[in-house]
């Protein structure tokens, strides 16, 4: 740089090492999810299938929980390959209705879906 001029070959490289970094976060960050999916062996898509099943998804206490595996609904064998640990009881919707401490969430992956720990699902018809 003289007298106040900047090298326009300065800025060049400067764009050029910010896209290089970018290229190198994104790898980062593909080989974590290909990680990801290689040790769960699956579950996600399990989970996601279940999801794809289900109508009406809520969010119930571990005594609530309880109770419905209680009455003989099943749990999805899917939530134990989950961690932390969920459970997810499906049940018919006449029960679903009945569900004192339950709240509806979307039918979704979403943050309230993966917090929570004990989950009933109505299934579709």
């Amino acid at each position: 740089m003289a007298d106040g001029v900047r090298d326009p070959a300065d800025a060049v490289h400067e764009r050029l090492r910010r896209r290089a970094a970018e290229v190198r976060a994104r790898a980062v960050t593909r080989r974590w999810e290909y990680r990801q999916r290689h040790h769960a062996k699956g579950a996600w898509l399990r989970l996601g299938r279940v999801l794809a099943e289900s109508r009406l998804v809520f969010v119930t206490s571990e005594s609530e929980a309880q109770q419905l595996l209680a009455e003989g609904f099943r749990a999805e064998p899917v939530g134990s390959e989950l961690f932390p640990r969920k459970t997810l009881i499906a049940v018919p919707a006449d029960r679903a209705e009945r569900l004192a401490e339950a709240r509806s969430i979307p039918v979704r992956l979403s943050a309230d879906l993966l917090a929570a720990r004990f989950l009933v699902l109505v299934y579709w018809d």
